[in-house]
């Protein structure tokens, strides 16, 4: 896991996935669909919050102890360099 994008950051594909959302957002916003926001908002908050990254990290220390460690050194959800 400390290897590619896992290094950067722990979920990789939920963050690509945040960021779909939000270019989907751009283009239909640039031809007038402002009101389309709701739906980057709504997936941004499910991903970070509700059923994404909270729900998968609920118990994984749990069946995997080793993740314990990884989590402290790489960040949860948007790409950064690692914490000592």
């Amino acid at each position: 896991m400390d290897r590619g994008l896992w290094a950067y950051t722990r979920h990789p594909n939920y963050f690509g996935d945040f960021l779909l959302w939000w270019d989907w957002y751009l283009i239909a916003s640039a031809s007038g669909a402002w009101w389309s926001l709701a739906s980057p908002l709504l997936m941004s908050v499910l991903l970070m919050r509700v059923s994404g990254v909270t729900l998968l990290e609920k118990d994984i220390v749990e069946r995997r102890p080793e993740y314990a460690g990884y989590s402290r050194r790489t960040n949860a959800f948007f790409p950064g360099f690692r914490k000592g």
